[in-house]
């Protein structure tokens, strides 16, 4: 299906949060909500129109505080928002620009990300609502640094490198060392493996990759490995080989 036969649009859910939307090209009870990695540029149209022309609903969030949206980042945990959106979606929702509202009856959500998106679609995938998450290179615990990028390091490129971007205080940061904040590691006796795919490579610079398999191998998902790769991105998922285990995995 060409490019200009996708309609898209903008919207917000829940008062603060922006979301760019695609449609799919015939009536779907199914949708996909991509969650960013961080720091990171809000730019998944590629990865938005690819899973649209598969027939899913897409809606491309930014978390509270992050980018166009309202809020404070990490005043609450990203898991929230998501929530917010994923809750959002069977009350309909109304294009910012043109002031038309669409009502979904949505039965199937899968919630995508990568990186420091992570724990909010593994998280998230806790919802009786979310039927299953992908997640790549996720970070499961911040208390595993890797010599490359040490926590103090992120944290330096979200308030340094994206001025503006990040809007936060510099408390809210430790949270992301806490159990019950944004860790999956620590609720892990809460996830429901099944509804998981997990994907990771073992020269990640950025993220261990460790942790990721022990989790996988505690809550029974399903873990794809990679000797090299780096720190993958989200647009992994479009790889045809990757897609066809991923596409085997949500019709399961």
């Amino acid at each position: 299906m060409p490019n200009s036969l996708l309609k898209s649009g903008r919207t917000i859910f829940a008062g603060d949060i922006v979301a760019e939307y695609w449609m799919p090209k015939k009536a779907s009870g199914r949708a996909v909500i991509i969650c960013d990695g961080a720091p990171s540029v809000p730019s998944k149209k590629k990865l938005a129109e690819f899973f649209a022309r598969k027939g899913y609903w897409v809606f491309h969030m930014r978390y509270r505080g992050t980018w166009e949206s309202r809020g404070e980042f990490l005043k609450k945990s990203p898991v929230r928002d998501v929530e917010d959106v994923v809750t959002g979606l069977p009350l309909g929702f109304t294009d910012v620009y043109t002031g038309t509202t669409y009502y979904l009856d949505i039965r199937e959500v899968v919630l995508v990300g990568a990186s420091f998106a992570g724990p909010a679609v593994i998280l998230g995938s806790r919802m009786p609502e979310v039927t299953k998450s992908i997640a790549i290179a996720p970070v499961v615990d911040f208390r595993v640094e890797t010599k490359e990028e040490p926590f103090a390091v992120f944290v330096h490129q979200l308030t340094n490198g994206f001025p503006g971007a990040y809007r936060t205080e510099k408390k809210n940061f430790k949270k992301l060392l806490t159990k019950q904040f944004y860790s999956p590691v620590d609720l892990a006796h809460l996830i429901d493996g099944k509804k998981l795919f997990l994907i990771h490579a073992c020269d990640d610079p950025s993220v261990s990759y460790k942790p990721t398999k022990a989790l996988a191998k505690k809550t029974h998902a399903t873990y794809v490995e990679y000797k090299k790769g780096g720190h993958l991105s989200s647009s992994l998922v479009m790889d045809k080989v990757l897609w066809r285990r991923i596409e085997a995995f949500l019709k399961h």
